[in-house]
């Protein structure tokens, strides 16, 4: 086994790990949808919260002090509280392939959820009551597969946008990445719906990619820079902004070793978002650990290559969106 880093010649993702599929639907009424990250023999489940304004569902569950630690799918979902009701759709299809935690008189689907906020992204023509619901989780599980997934304006990331803290007009279109990092038998990947407040940047040159623009719109601003420096833009409410998204491996881990996967991959949102896990975001990241990987596992090994494949998940959600129209503007995306 070597310990060099093998980077993916393609981005890879996160069905790199053995034991998951990802399916999105994105609806066609709005600008908005979810993605599901499917674990159909059950994955060891964690999740940390680091922003101040999330949207969840069986968050508590994945507590390391409680009782379950299979979980059988995870939700991303656009379409802020409204959008928790995708996760319906999922135990639906899950329950209809008989897959849940035996109770004695059922399987019952584990499906913790998080969401966006992007009620505010509507077309000419868009119905801005179009959010989200049970029928478009249960289609994404229907579309999930072991294929390399769609990016940018897909799924949960479809309606996402970034460097908001100056107003929707001077905004950046965000969206839907993913990555993976192998190291030996180990594998490690991501999937990010990003829809900061803050820009997102290269984290190997700290070069802003997408964010907030200048007031004529031609130029990138440097939100922090400019914050800093006093000015404060027109600050959004908060929970109006997240970047939400799922790291997985394919090693064997406890309950609370997935936790730390969580934990750490936030430092990867750190390094690619500026900034990040602010009060007016509600940053959520879920680990999933198949354990199709029997052998004893490094665990800081397998925190540096979580941060890792979430920053590059997020920086690929930024260069695969894709510009579009709302009706308040044109809202570029870093590589029209």
């Amino acid at each position: 086994m070597t310990s060099e880093m093998i980077l993916n010649s393609e981005q890879g993702s996160i069905v790199d790990v053995p034991g998951l599929q990802v399916g999105h639907f994105t609806l066609s009424e709005r600008l908005t949808g979810c993605s599901v990250v499917l674990a159909l023999d059950g994955a060891v489940g964690a999740v940390d919260v680091r922003g101040a304004a999330p949207g969840t569902r069986e968050t508590d569950l994945l507590d390391p002090a409680n009782l379950v630690d299979t979980v059988h799918a995870v939700l991303l979902s656009g379409g802020s509280a409204f959008g928790l009701d995708a996760a319906t759709g999922v135990v639906r299809w899950l329950e209809e392939h008989h897959i849940g935690f035996e109770t004695g008189y059922g399987r019952v689907p584990i499906v913790p959820a998080a969401v966006l906020f992007d009620l505010p992204v509507v077309r000419d023509g868009d119905n801005p009551k179009a959010r989200p619901g049970a029928d478009a989780g249960y289609a994404a599980c229907e579309a999930a597969s072991g294929h390399l997934p769609a990016a940018g304006n897909v799924g949960a990331g479809a309606g996402a946008c970034v460097g908001k803290l100056f107003g929707l007009d001077r905004c950046m279109k965000g969206g839907t990445g993913h990555a993976s990092v192998r190291v030996g038998p180990w594998v490690v990947g991501a999937m990010v719906a990003c829809n900061a407040v803050g820009d997102v940047i290269d984290p190997a040159t700290g070069q802003v990619l997408a964010g907030a623009r200048t007031e004529d719109g031609q130029k990138l601003l440097d939100t922090q820079r400019a914050f800093l420096s006093g000015d404060r833009g027109n600050r959004p409410l908060p929970g109006t902004n997240t970047t939400i998204g799922v790291v997985a491996t394919n090693a064997t881990l406890s309950k609370t070793q997935a936790k730390r996967l969580a934990m750490s991959a936030h430092d990867g949102l750190a390094r690619s978002i500026r900034p990040a896990h602010t009060t007016l975001d509600g940053d959520t990241l879920f680990a999933m650990a198949t354990g199709t990987e029997t052998g004893t596992p490094d665990l800081m090994l397998l925190t540096v290559m979580a941060a890792e494949a979430t920053a590059r998940a997020t920086v690929d959600a930024i260069l695969k969106a894709q510009t579009i129209t709302t009706t308040h503007g044109l809202v570029p995306a870093a590589h029209p």
